[in-house]
Parts: C-alpha cells; structure tokens; sequence
C-alpha cells in the first residue's frame, strides 16, 4: 500500500491553456526538452523544413500550424511523473478543451506578454474556476517589445480576479531583454543569446540584489530599474502561499521566452515543488480517492487515426484510483461488460507504448472499435459513474453529403467515428434521412471536410441547412416523449448514441415549442455518459 502512494504521489498531471498564438505548443515542446523527452524541439529546425512540433501530430494541424486535438505527452522531470496534455488554442475547438479539463489536477495558462489576457484565455480559465483548479501563469514573449510587467500583473488580478505572485521578474524586454530574477531563490539568471537551441546555460547566479559583483553582470541602469522593480512588487504583491495556490485563489507568475527556452526550467522546477498530486474525482454514487486499492477511472477524449497506416481509435483514459496493470480485466459501467487490456498504452505525442502499469493520474490509452464512448466509467467491478464530462449543443449546423453518391455508408461510418471522437455532433433526421453536423466553431467544418476526405476518403460537400440550434429532448413520461418526435418528425433526429434531438430553425421556433411543451425539457449541455 505504501507503494501506492508513493507512486500516485510522484504524479503531476496538468493541461496548458492558451489563446492561440501565445506560444504554448513551443512552451510544450521545451517542457519535453527538459524533461529529457525530446532531443530537439521541432520547431528550431533547418529553415524552409520547419518540423512541426511534437505536440501537433495530425495532418490537418501540421498543414494549418494550429492545434485542434488535445495530445498527452508523459515526461519525467527530478522525482516526479508529468502527465502534459496539450490543449486546442483555437476556439472553435473548445469543446475538446473542457473536457480535458476534467481530467487534470492543475494548468498552466500561457499569456503572450504584448497581448495580455485575450479571449480564449479567460473562458477557459473560468472553466478551471469552475473546478477550483490550480492556475500557474507563465508570461511568454519577453523577447519581444510587451506591456510593462505591473500592467500585465494588473490586468490578471483584475480582469480574472485572482492574487497575483510573480516568482520571478524580467530584466527588460525586447532586445533589451537580459532575463529574470528569481524572487524565490534571490538569483539572477542571465538569457544565453548565443544558442537558443541548446538547453540554456544559467550564465550566472548571484545571491541578492544589493551584491556589488552585479554591476559586473548586468548594465548599471537596468539593475537600478531591477532593484527598484522588485522592492515595489515585494511590497505590493502578496508572498507565495501554497494553500491559496492549491485552492485556486493565487496564482505564481514566471516570466520568460519558450522560443528561447528561457523561463522554461524555472517554471519546470516550481511546477515539481507546488502542482498537486492527483486529486479526488467525483462520481455519482461518492467521490473518490486516488489512493484506494481498486483501478476506477474515466473516458474524457477518443482520437481516430493517430495512425493513419492501422486506421486506429484511441481513448484516453484518465486514472481516478489504484494501481492499473497490464492484461487487467476492468468492467465497463454503461455496457456491464468485462474488458481486458492487454495492449493499454502510454503516450510522448504521437510515440507510444505498451503500458506494463500505471497509476492514478496517469493517463493511458485504450484501442478500441467503437465500443468505448467519451463518458464511460471503467473500474474493478464497483459501479461507479464519474460526472463533469459535458457534451455542448452545436452553435452551427450544415447538411453534408458525399460528392459521389455511392459513399453514403462510408460517410455515414466516418460521422460515426468522428462524433464518438467528440470531434463534432452528428444527427439523422428522422424524416428524408439526412445527415446533418453540429459544430462549436465553423472552422471546425474545413477541419472536418479534411479528415473524411484524407482519413476516409470520402470527398463530402457541406451545405446550408437553415437550422440554428439543436437541443437534446429528455422526459420523465416516455408517452409524451414519443408524441412529441411523432409530432415534429420534420424538426426531430437522432444523434449518434440515438438520443432524440430537436433540431430548431430558428430562436422562435425554439422558444416556442418549449412553450408548447412543458413536460419536455430541452438541453443545452449533457454529461457525456448519458
């Protein structure tokens, strides 16, 4: 038992969270340098064959350099395991963002130091607020001209209204960017500018701010900016305390520059001291606790065709408790039926292999046909069904047909499999037939025209379909329920776990058929098990 929990204790799983942009697939890549993961980061190769980052392995994301599926990537770093699971930065790839946040015990958000907080980066931080997560903040981009520091830390303590602590404090920015000090050791850290490819050497490290050996290091006017920088945040920002950090209330600021890979092993190095261990996951039936004998854990994101060669479907599965061994038979809640794995694996992005064991917090992936949904509860036998895995109604709607006709069952397969992925919501009319796509974002529709096409080859057109929303139809008297569809077989279909759905043309015939309707409820968020 001791074992147990030591080896649960080593865990450290957490996401990064980003607008697009602010540099969080580089971020993720020096993180895997560090930890000895990668030899060399991906993106600082020979100019004109730039490899895309280790993180962004699907064919679509290496075309338009933007992340749309969420990666795991496991590292060790000092005595600790990291479970790191990159997340979209695009918006309209959000959907797949909440979820993974369902399955980490901490983040990293990722802010551009021109841009500040944008957008994206404030949905999803209140979707770890929702979930008390631990935040860390790592300001990125020091390296180029940015907002002045207090302004950056003022605007996080006001607009996400957080406390604020920087752990360390950029010397200049820009070209005139020299590196940090370390608030916490009390050291400076000077930027290797001569080879950002390497590992960076710390050039020096000096104890306190008032030693004379520091004019030697850094130019006079710098350092008596620095002195004068630090002694106003010390005194204005709140010193680091774990336990409001733990409970989502205070988050440490790093500055750095990951294109650099500087501020990167510092922000490693905290991460190692403060991120929590695996925490207590919620269940219907009762919460529960990392350090129990028996294996429990959750289904949070399918991916189809990571390899492209085996056409295979992976899901990720996130251990609640216990200790998960190979050749384990495990039951899966929803169907009541035994599975055994013997071929569960352990990810480096699109590398993987044969997990022997794994512990609470590690995430594994399971091969599958279809059988394992987003949702599903998997454990030792005990019924448990773990919540908070939500299923978002589409904010656009398009009909979508094959440019040959003869690929009707092909397309009707892939929908299958994309929806189970989470990648999009598929509907079939109950009337004519149709197939119809719900979607968060509309890049979300080229993304997916590009995957049916390259992954199963089935050229599809989308078009029009006059519809604004969808909502999932729920009531206690399966008499009403079955009155309704037949009623409105034109506005109602079927999604791909078939749920009935009502599919609305507009907000008044929405609002409407509510009104019409009372015993029926109309959902906009499900759970995923459902």
């Amino acid at each position: 038992m001791n074992q147990l929990i030591e080896n649960i204790n080593k865990r450290r799983t957490f996401a990064i969270i980003a607008h697009p942009d602010a540099g969080k697939t580089t971020l993720t890549e020096k993180l895997l340098l560090f930890g000895g993961a990668i030899q060399l980061a991906g993106a600082v190769k020979a100019r004109g064959n730039q490899r895309r980052a280790t993180s962004d392995w699907m064919k679509v994301e290496r075309e338009r350099g933007i992340s749309v599926s969420s990666s795991v990537m496991t590292f060790t770093y000092k005595d600790k395991i990291f479970n790191l699971l990159d997340t979209p930065g695009h918006q309209d790839f959000s959907e797949d963002t909440y979820r993974v946040l369902t399955a980490v015990d901490s983040a990293v958000m990722v802010l551009d130091g021109a841009q500040g907080i944008e957008t994206q980066t404030k949905k999803l931080f209140e979707v770890c607020r929702l979930r008390d997560m631990p935040i860390a903040t790592f300001i990125n981009k020091m390296d180029r001209e940015s907002k002045d520091p207090f302004d950056l830390i003022d605007e996080i303590e006001q607009t996400l209204q957080i406390d604020v602590c920087p752990v360390s404090w950029p010397i200049g920015m820009g070209n005139r960017f020299l590196g940090c000090y370390d608030l916490i050791q009390d050291q400076l850290i000077l930027i290797n500018k001569v080879d950002k490819n390497k590992k960076p050497e710390i050039i020096d490290t000096l104890k306190g701010l008032d030693d004379p050996d520091l004019e030697k290091k850094i130019p006079l006017e710098a350092l008596t900016e620095l002195r004068e920088q630090i002694e106003m945040v010390r005194g204005l920002c709140k010193p680091f305390e774990k336990k409001a950090y733990l409970e989502g209330n205070l988050t440490p600021i790093y500055f750095g520059s990951a294109i650099n890979t500087f501020g990167v092993q510092e922000l490693l190095n905290g991460l190692s001291e403060i991120t929590p261990s695996p925490r207590v996951q919620p269940s219907l039936e009762r919460d529960v606790v990392p350090e129990e004998d028996k294996v429990s854990g959750f289904i949070f994101k399918i991916q189809a065709n990571m390899d492209p060669k085996h056409r295979d479907r992976i899901a990720f599965m996130r251990l609640c408790s216990g200790h998960f061994k190979r050749g384990m038979k495990l039951k899966q809640i929803r169907t009541e039926k035994n599975i055994t794995l013997h071929n569960a694996i352990l990810f480096l992005a699109q590398d993987r292999e044969l997990a022997e064991e794994a512990f609470a917090g590690d995430i594994i992936g399971l091969p599958n046909h279809g059988n394992l949904h987003i949702g599903d509860s998997i454990t030792e036998g005990e019924n448990l069904n773990f919540t908070g895995l939500p299923s978002f109604a589409p904010e656009f709607l398009q009909k979508v047909r094959p440019e040959d006709p003869m690929l009707t069952k092909h397309l009707g397969k892939a929908l299958q499999q994309l929806a189970e992925e989470g990648a999009v919501s598929t509907f079939k009319r109950h009337l004519g037939g149709d197939w119809i796509v719900g979607v968060i974002g509309q890049l979300q529709f080229e993304v997916l025209a590009d995957r049916i096409r390259t992954e199963y080859e089935v050229p599809v057109i989308f078009e029009n379909s006059n519809l604004v929303t969808a909502r999932w139809v729920i009531c206690d008297d399966m008499n009403i329920l079955n009155n309704f569809l037949k009623k409105n077989s034109d506005a109602t279909c079927d999604d791909h776990k078939e749920n009935p759905v009502f599919l609305a043309r507009n907000n008044w015939h929405l609002d409407h058929t509510i009104e019409e309707w009372p015993e029926i409820k109309f959902l906009k968020v499900k759970e995923q098990g459902n």
